[in-house]
């Protein structure tokens, strides 16, 4: 498993190197005048195509699979946009959202991927006892408190907005596994003091911190990784 998680960071982190270079290779290009892409290609619709085909290969999920996608197909249009093939203009697309938003939380409650209080706990745990989260933020924040006697970590990703998940009541049996996506976002995470908290995030222009006691022994491993694209990503106790 540890050979597994150190090979899929390894290679998402070749595929976001090599986004990086080509678009540094293109923004050059364009400076020394050799290819006019200065209106058609802009920072920001970079950055969001790059961050949703990041989201793509490293998620698990079909959320994080609609999120990527979304991400990438606002980029392009604002391309298309600016290179006059299409009429695209926010203000009006708007509306898209919500019914984005909509589609993908009908999509959650017939999957049953979501999260339900128990009675006599202050918490919650995943509905299917599977031990697993799946939590999304976009444009707004969520605040959990979970419970569960065996958890195996999951994924949460925040966009434009913040995910702070309370783990302290919780409890691993050997070793769970996270995944972020934090893109103009914050995640944070409360674990337990006898949890060993393993980073192999990458920060881009944003930063992943750790802000946990020394734990008595290595039984109970904790790994964050993902990303944290103008973003934050914070575990503490």
């Amino acid at each position: 498993m540890k050979n597994d998680i150190k090979s899929r960071g390894a290679k998402s982190q070749m595929v976001l190197g090599v986004l990086v270079i080509m678009a540094g290779l293109l923004f050059l290009l364009d400076n020394l005048d050799i290819l006019e892409l200065h209106r058609a290609i802009s920072f920001w619709p970079i950055v969001f195509i790059v961050a949703g085909l990041v989201k793509l290969y490293d998620t698990q999920t079909r959320g994080g699979q609609l999120m990527g996608a979304g991400l990438v197909g606002l980029g392009v249009l604002i391309i298309l946009d600016r290179m006059d093939i299409i009429d695209f203009n926010v203000r009006t697309m708007w509306p898209l959202f919500f019914i984005g938003f909509g589609i993908y939380t009908i999509w959650q409650a017939r999957t049953g991927k979501r999260l339900v209080r128990i009675d006599g706990v202050k918490g919650e745990q995943d509905l299917n006892g599977e031990g697993l989260v799946d939590v999304t933020a976009v444009l707004g924040g969520f605040e959990r408190r979970v419970y569960t006697p065996d958890f195996r970590g999951g994924e949460i990703t925040a966009i434009m907005g913040g995910c702070a998940l309370d783990l302290r009541n919780s409890s691993i049996q050997k070793e769970a596994v996270i995944n972020v996506f934090a893109f103009w976002g914050g995640v944070t995470l409360k674990v337990p003091p006898d949890w060993t908290v393993v980073l192999n995030g990458t920060p881009i222009m944003g930063g992943f911190e750790e802000k946990t006691a020394t734990p008595p022994d290595n039984s109970k491993r904790l790994i964050v990784q993902g990303y944290a694209i103008m973003g934050g990503v914070e575990v503490r106790n």
